[in-house]
Parts: structure tokens; C-alpha cells; sequence
């Protein structure tokens, strides 16, 4: 049987695989871990840059919408005042007209009534005239 008894070397290799576990921490774990952390912050800070972008969307966007709301209720506004406008300036215009054509139908009327009477004079005058006719021609003599 072979029996394995620690000597120096054994100690050596120990001391050596701690030197090299040192060794190894300063020249390539740590820098590694470094790398990692110093990634994750800029992850971390890039995924609350991205979550207060998408929070000033929302805020953009209801104002968006507040602002359209209140443009619309504004521009309805305005409208329903430029229809009430126009429909006072039409009511105003159609009286005007009315009050034109009553007018103008009362100078009709009495320009037909003064033309009546001015026919009826006319007619009246030769009335006489007719009726003397009239009875020549029934009697069949001159009165």
C-alpha cells in the first residue's frame, strides 16, 4: 500500500493556489464584477429613463387630449355665437324686407285705389254719354 505523507510541497501548492486565487481576484474578478455593477446601474438608469419617458407620454397625451377637448368646446362655443349672430342679422334683414314690401303694397294699393277712382271719374263722365247711346239705339230716336 501506498501511503501519501504531506511535505513541504504540499504546503507550497497551498500557498501557491492562494496567490493564485489573489492573483486572480485582482486581475480578473474584480474588473469582471466591476463591469457587471457598473452595466446593471446603466440598465437600472436606462430603465427609469424609459419609465419616466412613458410617464411623460401619458401626461402628454391626456394633455393632448384636454387641450382638444377644451378647442372643441371653445370652437363650439364660437359657433353656436356666429349662428345666433347670423340668425339676428336674418331675422333684422327679413323684417327689413317685410316692412319694405308692406310698405311698397300700400303704395300699391293706393296707387290702384287713386287709379280706380281716377277710372271710375273717367267712366263715370262718359257714363252719361253711353246711357244717351244706349237709349238712341233702344228707342231708336235722338233724345
Amino acid at each position: 500500500m501506498i501511503t501519501v505523507i504531506p511535505d513541504t510541497s504540499t504546503v507550497i501548492q497551498m500557498i501557491n493556489f492562494l496567490v493564485l486565487l489573489y492573483v486572480l481576484n485582482l486581475v480578473l474578478y474584480k474588473p469582471i464584477r466591476n463591469v457587471l455593477i457598473e452595466r446593471k446601474a446603466k440598465i437600472e438608469g436606462m430603465q427609469e429613463g424609459a419609465q419616466k419617458a412613458a410617464e411623460d407620454l401619458v401626461t402628454g397625451e391626456d394633455a393632448y387630449k384636454n387641450g382638444l377637448k377644451q378647442a372643441r368646446s371653445e370652437g363650439l362655443k364660437k359657433k353656436e355665437a356666429f349662428v345666433d349672430e347670423a340668425s339676428k342679422e336674418e331675422k333684422e334683414i327679413i323684417d327689413g324686407i317685410n316692412k319694405k314690401a308692406q310698405a311698397n303694397l300700400a303704395e300699391i294699393k293706393k296707387q290702384v285705389a287713386a287709379e280706380t277712382d281716377q277710372a271710375r271719374k273717367a267712366l263715370e263722365a262718359e257714363v252719361e254719354a253711353y246711357a244717351k247711346a244706349i237709349g238712341e239705339k233702344i228707342l231708336g230716336r235722338a233724345c
